[in-house]
């Protein structure tokens, strides 16, 4: 786009920060010097994108190569998006503003299912078919990565290609390839680099495959079109993360973004098993840093960014082996500079008072836990692995050691969940308020419940459940909307019908790409914002295109059914599910493999990597 058409438009705007791509350490590399070219494309608005870890990492991972560079692009505001649309102007990337048709690659990252119909206005605003079958040689390569690959198929007729697992290796590989071909001039056969994509590990290319029906409309089976195409998809894994890139030096922000903070990964998967937890199925095994090299890259962060805060992140990062450790260290370093250090998941089991001061030596905020269920019996269904004693514990050492806000999380519509589990969210939530009421010196103490809905999720124990109608969900976030009000105490639900799409995405096959593309037609997009979603467009969608939503969202599987994402690989076995979701329906709790003892999950031996800890009862790889 040529700048002063875009200097027009930015001043129309409301926040043209978004859209400048000057920020602190932003990378500029020479268009001409680069010819293998990728843009990062975050179907979200700029503020929730650059909160994005994985961002970052391939942003510096691509641009640290020489002969490629790697762009960003967001959702535009619907400010933005209705001048580009008014102007017939192209989207862009930040950093060169170039129309994201001059790229090689597309990367879209599928971060939760709202996002899809977002995708669809991307491409659409770009000037790109939505579906890849009516691409031509001209068109970049699209290319998705993310979460929302343990199920793609609900967006597959719009992709070229998926990543599975981890990508700092792989999508230089990727981009290596298309280079090649480039050289060769056979960039613009597009069948024979969709081939040659296919036969990458971790790559799957969905227009190779074939989905076979049966009668009652369940998948019978997702097959290879043509010779050299792998029946099952391995993902690919990093398997050891002290040799892996991180980036020291990422893009600081103009403007207030989701997550304005330094994010210092201190591991990746986890070993609780939660039966309802797909992040805690798709992302193992555990891989911890070392401790040295954490410290190294926080000194670097904190150098190259000016931010006030390092989040430990990772999925429970106080199951870290050297958690406390680490915490102690970086408070004595940075605390007389005002950073603070924050753990944004705590474990309820997991958590001291000396974890506690060690990360409030400058400033305290809301301490978050997620019991998960209300009631014991609940929380060994879920394997939750933690008791009331637990809790209480926690949060009265959190009372104690100076916090005053305190945030549950919780679920509604679990499986087997009755009345006395919700209630027991209500006796619970009263018993720490009264706690903290007794404990916290000075004050006044606040507890806030936060409940979202079951979303049954692949690569999960729960994959075979239903999820709990609308009309249910309503009913029990009114019962608990009666009973937790008064002083000091907080309630916050997740909307039901947005719940219900995400359990119809997360599960569906590939006919469902018609409903959405019917979604977007009517106005569907960036659906992560409560206020941009239309839950009528979806029931016109549904209705339009003859498809069934109660099929993929309330239906019980039965357990030999063969599941839309069965023809790919995220290491855990299906038997181990099946056993888990057995011993859930007879309250049976399965042990953390942290402990020594193997749970058979299947990822270590099926992908050839291994558990990797850096402290604690199992000393260094194991």
């Amino acid at each position: 786009m040529q700048g002063i058409e875009l200097e027009k438009l930015l001043t129309k705007v409301s926040k043209p920060a978004r859209y400048l791509g000057t920020e602190w350490n932003a990378i500029h590399k020479a268009w001409e010097e680069n010819p293998v070219r990728m843009a990062f494309v975050y179907p979200d608005l700029y503020e929730v994108g650059m909160s994005h870890l994985g961002l970052a990492i391939l942003y510096g991972v691509v641009n640290e190569r020489p002969g490629m560079l790697m762009e960003r692009a967001f959702a535009p505001g619907p400010d933005l998006e209705g001048l580009l649309r008014e102007n017939h102007l192209p989207l862009f990337s930040l950093e060169s503003h170039r129309p994201l048709t001059e790229f090689d690659v597309l990367g879209f990252t599928l971060q939760y299912e709202m996002s899809y119909t977002t995708i669809l206005n991307i491409l659409d605003l770009a000037g790109i078919p939505l579906m890849a079958s009516e691409r031509s040689a001209g068109h970049p390569l699209v290319i998705g990565g993310g979460p929302g690959v343990a199920n793609p198929e609900p967006v597959a007729p719009f992709f070229d290609a998926f990543l599975l697992g981890d990508g700092e290796e792989a999508l230089p590989e990727l981009l290596a390839m298309v280079g090649s071909l480039k050289k060769e001039g056979a960039i613009n056969d597009r069948r024979r680099v969709l081939k040659a994509i296919a036969s990458m590990p971790g790559f799957y290319v969905p227009s190779l495959y074939e989905v076979e029906y049966n009668n009652d409309g369940t998948v019978a089976a997702v097959v290879p079109r043509e010779e050299g195409v792998p029946e099952r998809v391995v993902k690919r894994v990093i398997p050891d993360l002290d040799a892996a890139y991180f980036p020291t030096q990422p893009i600081v922000p103009f403007l207030e973004v989701i997550h304005d903070r330094m994010m210092l990964e201190v591991m990746r998967g986890c070993t609780h098993g939660c039966r309802f937890c797909q992040a805690g199925a798709i992302y193992r095994p555990v891989r911890e840093r070392d401790l040295s090299i954490l410290l190294r890259q926080a000194e670097e962060l904190v150098r190259h960014t000016g931010h006030e805060e390092i989040s430990l992140t990772s999925l429970s990062t106080a199951d870290y082996s050297r958690v406390e450790e680490l915490a102690r260290a970086l408070a004595a370093a940075y605390a007389d500079r005002g950073v603070s250090i924050s753990l944004p998941s705590l474990r309820v089991d997991a958590f001291s008072v000396r974890l506690a001061e060690a990360v409030q030596r400058v400033r305290k905020s809301t301490l978050t836990f997620a019991p998960e269920a209300g009631s014991q019996r609940l929380r060994d269904v879920i394997n939750k692995g933690v008791n009331e004693e637990d809790i209480l514990t926690a949060t009265g050492e959190a009372f104690r050691a100076g916090w005053q806000a305190i945030k549950l999380y919780f679920m509604l519509g679990l499986p087997t969940e009755r009345e006395e589990d919700l209630l027991g969210i209500v006796d619970l939530a009263r018993r720490i308020l009264d706690q903290g009421r007794k404990l916290a010196p000075g004050g006044k103490p606040t507890v806030t419940v936060s409940v979202s809905s079951f979303v049954p999720k692949p690569w999960t124990a729960f994959q075979w459940e239903p999820q709990d109608r609308v009309e249910a969900i309503k009913e029990k976030q009114k019962l608990l909307r009666t009973h937790l009000k008064g002083p000091g105490l907080r309630f916050n639900w997740h909307e039901a019908e947005v719940s219900f799409i995400e359990a119809v995405l997360s599960r569906g096959d590939r006919r469902l790409s018609r409903a959405i593309v019917a979604a977007w037609r009517r106005g569907a997009r960036l659906e992560g914002w409560s206020e941009y979603f239309n839950y009528s467009c979806w029931e016109e969608a549904f209705r339009e295109t003859g498809l069934d939503p109660a099929f993929y969202a309330y239906r019980s599987r039965r357990e030999e059914e063969i599941f839309p994402w069965d023809h790919l690989d995220f290491g855990i076995a299906k038997d181990f599910l099946k056993r888990e979701r057995r011993r859930a329906w007879e309250g049976l709790v399965t042990a953390d493999c942290r402990s020594g003892r193997c749970t058979g999950c299947g990822v270590c031996p099926g992908l050839g990597v291994d558990l990797i800890l850096k402290g604690g009862p199992r000393d260094s790889a194991t």
